[in-house]
């Protein structure tokens, strides 16, 4: 299996901290050298260990938060 490279670019912000310290965290993302993209994902505290997350572009992080507006309404 190829090595998985990542360099958190900004940390946006936490949404929840587990009782073993991993947190929820949304960020900017660059994957194997390409262009960041939003990630939300479960991460150790010393960003060495991750869970499974989604990562999303621009575009669906627009989209994503008109949905979310309107759940609110």
């Amino acid at each position: 299996m190829a090595e998985l490279k990542y360099e958190i670019i900004e940390t946006l912000g936490v949404i929840s901290e587990s009782a073993k310290g991993w947190k929820k965290e949304l960020n900017l993302v660059s994957w194997n050298g390409r262009e960041a993209k939003y990630d939300l994902r479960d991460w150790a505290p010393d960003h060495e260990k991750m869970g499974k997350g989604i990562t999303l572009s621009n575009e669906e992080v627009e989209n994503l938060t008109a949905i979310l507006q309107k759940l609110q309404n």
